[in-house]
């Protein structure tokens, strides 16, 4: 259940002088309206009824911002500049199929694309230090204690001291059992037995107790929480899911019984809203504008070889329902029943248009109405054939949580080179460990930075076939 430094979801406190939550989430967005204002401003554009739609459109499509305080600068800077160019992108497009950008100058539009991204790298650089400066204080450091010497307790240990410079403090570990039975990376840092526990907190002023004990251990639990209870300190309880993939984990409130979710779209309540609009928004402004495309690419199918132009293949989706997924036929053949054999270079049953719309993706281009039905979404994991899944899903290990979320036409495995065969199974391990990995981190930014990297792959990779 731990995350790294940028999430905003950490079991971890956050020390006094942290940015709340909205206000990183309102932070990228708000900025990117002033900016525009500013610019209008600044060279004398009225700031009448166009921009001001300009300016609600942008705000829509990136909230929510990201928590960026808590990332390197240069991986701030490199995501700050991805996300908006992939912003600028869609507003260019619908300015261009709506006809609206003669409404808007092109000094003005210069100077809001170049000043955006520099305030919002200029705003999360003044977060960290603010942030640093005031954890640098006494007053607002939070020292900790690790109870446990297990794998679990030195991996909690090591993300404590990561935070070091926004206010945590690892003061050491407390276990019963012999040194040489806990994790070599604990055994420097022993204070003592549980029985030490009082004195530790009153010496080092401990604020934050973290319990890693195995949950099948409830009477020692309870007795941590009674000892620390009377010590006054923040208590976490942090569970043994290390044979778990956690997607989204968080707590939860379910009439006041508190139940921890270990397994869990991302896209509910507000996110899934949100998700949902920019499918159907995005999918019907690129059907309109990649219209005479989809007609030369049906034509080029239809003359290159006898059979329908559109190829449809039994995959699943969304929980693991089976849909029907639209591609441009690409081969002679079209195998759609418990065996199906994957596309190999130079595979004689691909025709010579076929590989040329496969190498650009091209035959993808159908999956925009699946989009539009709601069977997919633009970002997501990839939909295998259905014989694939009863192939793969007994031999690797959470293969079929990816189906959590609606699949994509593009997702974070294909835009990290896992595309293509998967002649063996590391490779479709691959795959799966980035469909994983977007489920735990999405954000309408993420999804953004892929689109905008799959526009990319189609102009210049060639690694398909």
């Amino acid at each position: 259940m731990t995350a790294g430094p940028a999430d905003s979801g950490s079991v971890f406190p956050r020390a006094p002088q942290s940015v709340p939550v909205f206000v990183a989430a309102l932070a990228e967005p708000l900025l990117a309206v002033l900016c525009l204002l500013l610019s209008s401003l600044w060279l004398s554009q009225s700031v009448d009824r166009p921009v001001l739609l300009l300016g609600v459109f942008t705000m829509t499509l990136m909230f929510p911002g990201t928590n960026r305080f808590y990332e390197r600068p240069s991986n701030s800077a490199v995501d700050i500049v991805t996300a908006w160019a992939a912003v600028v992108a869609i507003l260019f497009l619908c300015g261009h199929a709506s006809d609206s950008l003669q409404f808007f100058r092109l000094d003005v539009a210069v100077v809001w694309v170049v000043s955006t991204p520099v305030a919002q790298l200029a705003f999360v650089l003044a977060g960290r230090w603010l942030m640093r400066r005031f954890a640098a204080q006494p007053a607002h450091r939070r020292p900790a204690l690790v109870i446990g010497g297990g794998p679990l307790g030195a991996r909690i240990a090591e993300a404590i001291l990561a935070r070091a410079p926004y206010g945590h403090d690892l003061v050491g570990h407390v276990e019963d059992r012999h040194p040489d039975r806990c994790d070599e990376r604990v055994r420097e840092r022993l204070l003592g037995g549980l029985e030490d526990l009082p004195a530790l907190i009153r010496a080092h002023h401990i604020r934050d107790a973290y319990i890693t004990f195995a949950l099948s251990n409830q009477p020692r639990i309870r007795q941590m929480i009674s000892v620390l209870q009377d010590a006054a300190v923040s208590i976490y309880l942090v569970p043994d899911v290390f044979g778990v993939n956690v997607i989204q984990g968080r707590m939860r409130n379910m009439d006041g019984v508190p139940v921890v979710s270990l397994l869990e779209s991302p896209f509910v309540g507000l996110n899934g809203l949100v998700k949902r609009l920019t499918d159907i928004v995005l999918a019907s402004l690129i059907l309109v504008l990649i219209a005479p495309v989809l007609l030369v690419v049906a034509i080029g199918v239809k003359l290159g070889s006898p059979g329908p132009v559109i190829f449809r293949q039994r995959r699943n989706g969304l929980d693991g329902d089976e849909i029907v997924v639209y591609k441009f036929r690409s081969m002679r053949v079209m195998e759609n029943g418990p065996q199906v054999t994957q596309a190999t270079k130079g595979d004689p049953r691909v025709t010579p248009f076929g590989a040329f719309i496969r190498r650009t993706s091209l035959d993808e281009l159908p999956q925009f109405v699946n989009v539009l039905q709601g069977r997919m979404s633009i970002v997501g994991p990839r939909p295998h054939a259905v014989a694939h899944n009863e192939q793969y899903r007994p031999i690797i290990r959470s293969y079929m949580v990816r189906h959590k979320v609606k699949p994509g036409i593009t997702g974070w495995a294909q835009v990290n080179g896992c595309r293509g065969e998967t002649d063996v199974v590391e490779k479709m391990a691959a795959r799966v460990h980035y469909d994983l990995e977007y489920l735990r981190n999405w954000s309408l930014g993420l999804d953004l930075r892929i689109i905008a990297r799959t526009v990319r792959q189609m102009l210049f990779d060639r690694s398909a076939y």
